[in-house]
């Protein structure tokens, strides 16, 4: 177990290398004068030429980069004449155009995103499994029925029409809940839970759509193997039998999906976060890239990433977990 944790840490520290190295190469090799986009909208020349002091663009590449990323270990000083400025470990970079550490912008948004995903992750995984398992066992009835048109409707409906839609109808029109906004967990949990209710609601009609099709695909194939007739010939209860054999079994595609819709969450629900106006690491990705704040934008990209990486981690140690079958290779 231990050298099999080893070599997936290893390989995930890699594609973090290969994707910080790429987004490095995107933003400070591509055409263009990268002084010019980091001062930001119709810089002035003196606005110019302190960028490329301060991030030392008149360096070889292979300097600049490892400035950038011996900078998230031990931090980095952004020099310009007698001005220096500080942005400790970690360090995703400085936005001079709003006087902003981005790692600590980024660190302000992740609880509002860290909440909008798990809540989501929460009701999907539990309504969509939960449906998927139903029409799986009892195939062609009801139940699949009703559990089907929902699926279709939620694989259907884009989630900026239902968020919207709902955001019209729940807030403005019946007036069940005051206008969303984010509330610190710890300031008041009712508050935060109802504030993110709704948004939760819109991502997981969205995803559990998606995993009641693939629960309830895995279900009936899993059901019809060999050793479910055989607990069931042992006199085992059928409750048994599905939750522990079938669901236990068929939970391998589940879980992969999991792990990476979770991850993509986490960086960043794009949508439901400037639908709703919460202000998560997705907004401010978006009004990043809406002012050419390029500092903000590469420490987003490579958080999102991170995201990623530790979600596919985390989902080859769950394979193990819920399946012995599948060797540590």
């Amino acid at each position: 177990m231990k050298g099999f944790l080893v070599r997936r840490l290893l390989g995930g520290l890699i594609v973090l290398w290969v994707v910080s190295a790429i987004t490095f190469a995107i933003f400070f090799m591509a055409p263009g004068d990268p002084a010019v986009a980091y001062a930001g909208r119709a810089p002035s020349a003196a606005a110019i030429k302190a960028t490329e002091e301060r991030l030392g663009l008149k360096e070889p590449i292979p300097v600049q980069y490892w400035r950038f990323v011996s900078g998230i270990f031990v931090g980095r000083d952004y020099v310009s004449g007698a001005n220096v400025t500080h942005c400790p470990a970690p360090c995703l970079g400085y936005s001079f155009k709003t006087n902003e550490n981005v790692s600590e912008l980024i660190g302000d948004r992740l609880p509002v995103t860290i909440s909008i995903a798990l809540g989501a992750a929460v009701l999907w995984l539990v309504a969509g499994v939960a449906a998927g398992v139903v029409s799986g066992v009892w195939p062609g009835s009801v139940w699949d029925r009703l559990a089907m048109v929902f699926a279709l409707a939620g694989v259907s409906l884009p989630i900026y029409f239902t968020a919207l839609l709902s955001q019209q109808a729940v807030v403005y029109k019946w007036r069940w809940i005051p206008a969303i906004g984010y509330t610190g967990f710890r300031d008041n949990p009712l508050i935060w839970g109802r504030n993110l209710l709704l948004p939760w609601l819109c991502i997981a009609f969205l995803y559990a759509a998606l995993y009641a099709r693939i629960t309830r695909a895995s279900m009936i194939e899993t059901m019809g193997e060999d050793y479910i007739r055989t607990a069931r010939a042992k006199g085992l209860r059928e409750r048994r039998v599905v939750l522990k054999h079938g669901l236990r079994a068929g939970l391998t595609p589940i879980i992969t999906l999991a792990g990476l819709d979770l991850g993509g969450l986490l960086g960043g629900a794009v949508i439901i976060e400037y639908v709703f106006g919460l202000p998560g690491i997705g907004k401010l990705a978006v009004d990043a890239i809406g002012g050419q704040n390029l500092p903000v934008i590469l420490g987003v990209t490579l958080v999102a990433a991170a995201f990623i990486v530790v979600a596919n981690i985390l989902v080859d140690i769950l394979y193990v977990v819920v399946d012995p079958r599948v060797r540590l290779a």
